[in-house]
């Protein structure tokens, strides 16, 4: 059987202008972006609490940073088995519905840390976040690219992907407010118990968005489904190995920048906790507008040149934030702002890329697969980083950011160039 190409009739080919791409989905797809955006948000907001909270929960506990580390660690690695999970149910029960059970399993364990009472039950409560935590992505992306133009999917999913900037920065304003006025020893539980959040999200969802047309009816066609193993054989094999790859390099540089970046402001440059959220303000402007500017660029230079501009850019910007001197804390604010542009924009790309890399049957488990081991995998940088803060400081232990950013520029030689493509 020939798959055609997905075409949802609620697509208006007629719009021009800047925001054509918002405007050409219809209603249907315009309920479809904000489901994902929102969502995607408010799973940054939810992950980017234990970061913030990094300093007073090692405090609390009395932790080393090698198991600080551990907590972000967890939480990545189980993520893996929640996208695993959910690309399965994308694919059998629905985007929509997956969606809704991530964002309820990741709001639900968010909260449950605030009630730890040690660090045993606060890195269990961490890896079953990471259940929901590793589906909700792939659920609104392949939701969203399955409405989208394919000559707008690019920027398309750049937006979406822009939410984590919106969650994240969200979360910074909240973290500010609250230790301020709190106090760490009881902050970092109200700043988890804000992770009840998006529940409100789930109301939203539950009435106003549907699965695209077409992804309703294959739905419906259960001699269409395609065995799961189909996203490791032959060529969707090859595809899902160095899209793996790529996923890991990228995600190990970004997670060893968002997990440490705040600990090495406040331990090894001695920024209060207000003095540190001007510095990630920066940092978390750059990373939307690198999201919002890297959607074009894909669109117009392509997937794997805009990944292998923005992982060079990554690293160079890492190697001279972490070797800046000591008293030079201008230079340092204002270098957050290129640093978050470009380790953010490289992310942009990966919404439509992986959705072109699979057929609808297994796109779900294809994409899902693929970022969320990725992450996982990735998740060893920041710990590495934590092992080896003792005898090189944070700063020094962050070079294995630019690692990552090595190993995603390996992985683009075994990948194929998808812009343009039509989803089938």
């Amino acid at each position: 059987m020939t798959a055609a190409p997905l075409s949802p009739p609620t697509v208006n080919d007629d719009v021009t202008g800047r925001f054509a791409w918002y405007r050409s989905f219809g209603p249907q797809g315009r309920r479809a972006f904000k489901g994902a955006f929102g969502g995607y948000a408010l799973d940054a907001y939810d992950f980017q609490v234990l970061p913030l909270s990094m300093v007073a929960i090692a405090a609390y506990f009395g932790l080393s940073r090698a198991q600080t580390g551990l907590l972000t660690t967890v939480t990545l690695v189980v993520s893996a088995l929640g996208g695993i999970a959910a690309g399965v149910l994308i694919d059998r029960i629905g985007r929509v519905r997956t969606l809704m059970i991530t964002v309820a399993t990741y709001a639900l364990f968010t909260v449950a840390c605030g009630f730890a009472l040690n660090y045993p039950m606060l890195l269990t409560f961490r890896a079953l976040q990471g259940l929901g935590f590793g589906g909700e992505w792939a659920a609104g992306a392949v939701l969203v690219a399955e409405y989208a133009r394919a000559r707008y999917r690019g920027r398309v999913l750049a937006f979406v992907q822009s939410a984590w900037a919106v969650g994240w920065g969200l979360a910074v304003i909240v973290s500010t407010v609250v230790a301020d006025t709190l106090g760490p020893s009881l902050g970092w539980r109200v700043m988890f118990f804000t992770g009840a959040l998006p529940a409100l999200l789930l109301v939203y969802v539950r009435r106003r968005v549907q699965d695209s047309p077409q992804a309703a009816a294959r739905l419906e066609h259960t001699a269409e489904r395609a065995p799961l193993g189909a996203v490791f054989r032959g060529e969707p094999g090859r595809r899902t190995f160095f899209a793996t790859v790529l996923a890991t390099g990228v995600q190990g540089g970004y997670y060893t920048i968002a997990t440490w970046l705040p600990t090495y402001l406040k331990t090894e440059r001695g920024l209060t906790v207000v003095g540190t959220g001007g510095y990630l303000f920066l940092l978390i402007t750059g990373a939307f507008l690198g999201y919002l500017t890297a959607g074009y660029v894909t669109d117009r230079l392509g997937r794997k040149k805009t990944f292998a501009l923005f992982a060079v850019l990554s690293a160079g910007l890492l190697l001279a934030y972490i070797n800046i001197p000591q008293g030079a804390n201008t230079a340092l604010l204002w270098l957050g702002f290129p640093l978050g542009f470009c380790a953010s924009a490289v992310f942009s790309g990966f919404g439509a890329f992986l959705a072109e890399l699979y057929p609808g049957a297994v796109r779900g488990t294809g994409q899902s697969f693929t970022y969320n081991v990725g992450r996982a995998v990735g998740a060893f940088f920041p710990t590495a980083v934590g092992f080896t803060a003792g005898s090189a400081g944070v700063g020094g232990a962050l070079i294995y950011g630019v690692i990552g950013y090595a190993v995603a520029l390996v992985a683009l030689l075994g990948l194929p160039e998808t812009r343009g493509a039509e989803l089938t």
